[in-house]
């Protein structure tokens, strides 16, 4: 049974995630992969910032940063003109919504692409708010380890869907590389964490 999820509240750090329904695969081919993200930044970088993401076939995870209270002001009477704006209660809506707007757009697309009906998702996507910096790190790690601690590859960087590679190359501009490097102090150390297994983390 669905339990109420948090609100995503302007200025906090988030890390969301979300499973395939009844392990169903959420990505079958490399374009899929591709078109998620592609949507994703389409509906979120209005409402958000991404630091970190990995795609795998029957699970997702980013970490994200909710805009301040102005811009989100600003973005949501843009859209709605002719609206009057009740409170953070009602952006906080809005924004949840756009995520939710996104995953309900991929599911569609997916399923008409391969024939398929249902709900693709588990539930409505999960969330969880990251409060300090020593646990940023650590999920930055989490979010590309993923795909080691699963058996896809023995190295994170062998993994083509995740932000371990963009973050290193600076090649993807909707990812705030500057902010993660600067989290782990320099790139040569965010490279040698990510050499790491997370149960050798603590002797670093």
């Amino acid at each position: 049974m669905s339990t109420k999820k948090i609100p995503l509240e302007p200025d906090k750090y988030y890390h969301i995630y979300n499973h395939g329904n009844a392990n169903d695969d959420l990505f079958l081919e490399e374009k899929n992969y591709k078109f998620f993200l592609t949507r994703f930044y389409q509906y979120a970088n209005s409402v958000s910032e991404t630091f970190a993401y990995c795609l795998l076939p029957n699970h997702f995870h980013f970490l994200i940063k909710i805009k301040s209270e102005t811009e989100l002001e600003k973005i949501y009477l843009k859209k709605y003109p002719r609206q009057n704006l009740q409170g953070l209660e009602e952006l906080t809506a809005y924004t949840s919504r756009q995520f939710s707007n996104f995953f309900n757009a991929y599911a569609k697309a997916f399923n008409k692409m391969y024939n398929r009906r249902g709900a693709l998702f588990i539930d409505a996507f999960e969330r969880k708010e990251v409060k300090d910096r020593d646990y940023l790190i650590k999920l930055v790690h989490y979010i590309h380890y993923n795909p080691v601690h699963h058996g896809f590859v023995s190295k994170i960087e062998d993994w083509n869907f995740l932000s371990y590679n963009l973050i290193i190359s600076g090649t993807d501009p909707n990812i705030r590389r500057k902010d993660v490097i600067n989290w782990f102090e320099d790139l040569d150390n965010f490279i040698f964490y990510h050499q790491h297994k997370p149960d050798e983390l603590n002797i670093l």
